[in-house]
């Protein structure tokens, strides 16, 4: 089967390269960036991607391939650091530019090339850098620069080397599918021979292979990453699959109740957990959001572990996504932006055996399995929750009484966002608690209450974000809402941030 290479330099999109390939029907290995020649040099190999990543080129522990990988005699694109990086082993010269370029930026074709063939004039694309491409190595040519990059896109034409500063595998570059489709077919040659519905197979033949007769416990949430990797699972082992759900007092409006409606239809062996006093006194004077993740990983795991004691299980099964493996910097030379309590949140001492089969999968890939195994809308449209729940969302220390005012706001939200037809458009809503309160007038009088932050995104894969532009008359009813609704809130805020350079959460 012909198939792409990308290496990895521990970019925040370099699976989602892989992804957006794997969507045109190519398929994609990703493998680390100091792979030799001879892994990569195999039957099939049509052509190579050098991912972006956090480093300069000149840094001594800054993460390199092989010059000779660039030279192997298929065609290798750059991006980002990759690009870099291809015109630094090549004798060209990286320099830190006056500023940098982060989120949507113009970008000027200046030179017709096949990488940018159906492209012209200005160009909206994705960056996400400081460093830049200065000058380049002998027989190079720039096809595309902005106002601070002179060298935003370059090729050597004869030996098929391509580097793009920006980042066409995110959705923010208006043409970047077509870029890579160009870099595939028209570059490399590829054939379409990669069937997305064999996942599903793999994915089972994985589950049985590791897990076999053994027990095992599985990490329910009611989000569509857990449910089907429940399902999946359970269809492997049966009754030796035991999936729990834990209230931890950070859930969603009515989570429990949900649950217990919702995975009655899937036949599964549930057990509900209610630990809300555990929880609340293990983040008693917390406020470091990373400590915070931790102390909430570490709660979850010590509560499947005396489970699995009783159940005699030897393995935990997690729905974990690469969005949050690469935001807890599980990959190597990848930055890590905030520990994932599924990823990086788990202790060293951990008694029971992680097993995570959608690692590797982004959100959208995930919706489209659920799909394929039938799971109802109610799960597969669910609005995503992270992990620690409520507890990423109160700004401070987490107390019973903030998480109440989070989870009111947020069903509020939620409620306006389905009167308005808007619920189904966007990736998530949900409130902010703020440690702070302003002065305030209600009843005539003077008011000193918190603020509330409202959050609403639109998204494909977590890894990059907008946000939504709501109507508003429909945020002025939310604010409404929420100032009558809940006595300890005086003012509501839109954030109008992006990611990047914000997350999607606050913490």
């Amino acid at each position: 089967m012909d198939k792409i290479i990308v290496l990895d330099f521990g970019g925040q999109y370099c699976h989602l390269i892989s992804r957006r390939i794997r969507d045109m029907g190519v398929y994609v290995e990703v493998l680390p960036c100091n792979a030799s020649k001879e892994e990569l040099a195999k039957d099939g190999l049509r052509g190579i991607i050098l991912s972006g990543g956090a480093a300069c080129v000149y840094d001594n522990d800054s993460p390199k391939c092989d010059k000779g990988i660039i030279h192997l005699g298929v065609p290798v694109l750059g991006i980002c650091y990759g690009h870099q990086l291809i015109a630094y082993l090549d004798g060209g010269k990286v320099i830190t530019g006056a500023a940098g370029e982060y989120g949507t930026t113009e970008l000027e074709i200046v030179k017709n090339s096949i990488l940018l063939n159906g492209l012209h004039g200005m160009q909206k694309v994705w960056m996400n850098h400081k460093d830049i491409v200065k000058t380049l190595p002998d027989c190079y040519a720039i096809t595309a620069k902005t106002s601070i990059s002179p060298v935003a896109a370059f090729e050597d034409i004869n030996n098929k080397i391509y580097g793009l500063q920006f980042h066409p595998e995110v959705m923010h570059t208006e043409n970047g599918n077509k870029i890579l489709e160009n870099f595939v077919f028209g570059v490399c040659n590829a054939k379409r021979e990669w069937d997305a519905s064999k996942i599903i197979d793999s994915i089972k033949s994985e589950i049985k292979a590791i897990i076999g007769a053994r027990k095992a416990i599985i990490a329910l949430s009611g989000g569509v990453d857990s449910t089907t990797a429940a399902v999946l699972v359970s269809s492997v082992i049966g009754k030796n699959l035991i999936a729990v759900y834990v209230d931890t007092g950070l859930m969603r409006h009515k989570e429990t109740e949900f649950i217990e409606k919702a995975f009655s239809k899937f036949g599964l062996n549930l057990k509900i957990i209610k630990a809300r006093e555990r929880f609340f006194n293990a983040l008693r004077n917390i406020i470091d959001p990373e400590e915070k993740r931790k102390i909430i990983g570490k709660a979850f795991v010590d509560i499947f572990d005396e489970l699995a004691e009783k159940e005699a299980a030897e393995i935990l099964i997690q729905g974990t996504i690469y969005s949050d493996r690469i935001e807890s910097g599980i990959t190597q030379h990848s930055s890590r932006i905030k520990s994932h309590h599924n990823v990086g949140g788990l202790p060293d001492d951990m008694k029971l055996e992680v097993y995570e089969p959608l690692r590797n999968l982004y959100k959208d890939e995930v919706k489209r399995i659920a799909r394929q195994l039938r799971l109802p809308d109610e799960i597969i449209k669910r609005h995503v929750f992270p992990g620690p729940g409520i507890g990423v969302r109160i700004i401070g220390e987490v107390t019973p009484e903030k998480a109440e005012i989070v989870r009111r706001a947020s069903f509020i939200i939620e409620e306006e966002l389905t009167k308005a037809g808007l619920y189904d458009t966007v990736w998530m809503a949900f409130a902010v608690l703020l440690p702070i309160k302003s002065v305030g007038i209600q009843g005539d009088a003077r008011s000193y209450k918190y603020p509330i932050v409202v959050r609403i995104i639109e998204s494909k894969d977590a890894m990059t974000s907008n946000f939504a532009r709501v109507p508003y008359d429909v945020l002025e009813k939310i604010s409404t809402r929420i100032t009558n609704e809940i006595s300890d809130v005086n003012r509501v805020v839109y954030d109008i941030s992006n990611k990047p350079p914000a997350t999607m959460e606050w913490e």
